[in-house]
Formats: C-alpha cells, structure tokens, sequence
C-alpha cells in the first residue's frame, strides 16, 4: 500500500509549477473558520456569565463550559477544499483527505442533515464535499467538472454521472439568479 501511494503522490509532486499555480480553493473558507471560533466563544462566554450572575461558577464548570466550546468548534470548523489537475483535496482539523478527480470511479449525493456529495477514486480513496462548496466557488467546480469528464472518457466512471448532471444544473440555476439578482432583473 505504501508503494501504491507513493507512486501517486509522485504524480502530484511530478506537475509542472503551473498547474500548481492553477489550485483553486475554498474562498470561503477563512470565513467560515471565523465563524466556527466566534459561535465556540459566544457560546463558552454566556456559559461563563450564566454561571457567574448565578453565583456557581467554579474551576471545573469553567473548563467544561471550555470543553464544551472547543466541541462546538470542532464539530462547525469547516473542511478546506482545494483541487487541482487531476486532484481534490478535503482537509478537516486531523483528517485530510486526496481523491485523483480524473480517475474518478464513482460520485454519490447523499441527502440528510448536511448534503453530502461522495467521491471515490480508482485507488480506493474517498472524499465528501459539500456541495454547496462547489456552487460558492465556480474555480473548484470548474476542477472538479472537467476531471469528471476524463473519467467519463476513460470509462472509469462507472456511477454518479447522473449525480454530476443534476449538481451541474443546480451550480447553473444558482448562478443565473445570481446574475438576474446582481443585474435587478428578478
């Protein structure tokens, strides 16, 4: 196994300094990272200020109300996702992930709670997305639509085109309102 990844990763690091230059990433992201760790503080300071109006505030319950807030801010902290030729990458706080896009072998939108869209990979590698990452930044989109068409012609993409087609017509229709919106035609 530490072969076969080996040789991937040489892929990668074998790219030429403008492909390199071509990642796109998240733009939101530090944004939302900023949003993470001020829903974690608000919610740990108002526990403090409860706690210390109602006289109870002791040296454990303040480093619950602290454990508590680093829960809130590991469960928000968002995924940082960037693609390149060839590749996507999702990286959590301890959980990065890599999938080669153009050696896609399936493409799954799971529903739920937090859309979800799944990629798998001919190594056996898999990354979620959200999707709503890929309406938000058309550069990653662009990546990962492109990609998908080489596993399309490769014929290694053997489920999820139909998953591709409905999120291409979903990141469309959102950026035409978006157009009408900006340009008051709606």
């Amino acid at each position: 196994m530490a072969h076969h990844n080996a040789a991937r990763d040489s892929d990668l690091i074998g790219e030429p300094a403008q492909a390199i230059a071509e990642t796109a990433y998240d733009r939101r992201w530090a944004h939302d990272l900023l949003d993470s760790v001020r829903c974690a503080a608000v919610l740990m300071g108002l526990l403090h200020v409860i706690d210390w109006g109602a006289d109870t505030l002791t040296s454990a319950r303040a480093a619950l109300w602290v454990a508590l807030a680093v829960l809130l801010f590991v469960v928000l902290c968002p995924a940082r996702v960037s693609a390149g030729q060839g590749w996507l990458a999702s990286r959590r706080l301890l959980h990065p992930r890599r999938v080669r896009t153009d050696l896609l072998v399936s493409v799954r939108c799971l529903d739920g709670v937090s859309q979800r869209l799944v990629l798998r990979d001919a190594f056996g590698e898999r990354v979620e997305v959200d999707p709503r990452v890929l309406v938000d930044n058309p550069d990653l989109w662009h990546r990962l639509h492109e990609d998908a068409h080489t596993s399309l012609a490769r014929g290694t993409l053997l489920c999820g085109a139909t998953a591709l087609r409905l999120l291409s017509e979903r990141i469309d229709r959102e950026n035409a309102a978006t157009v009408f919106k900006v340009s008051e035609l709606d």
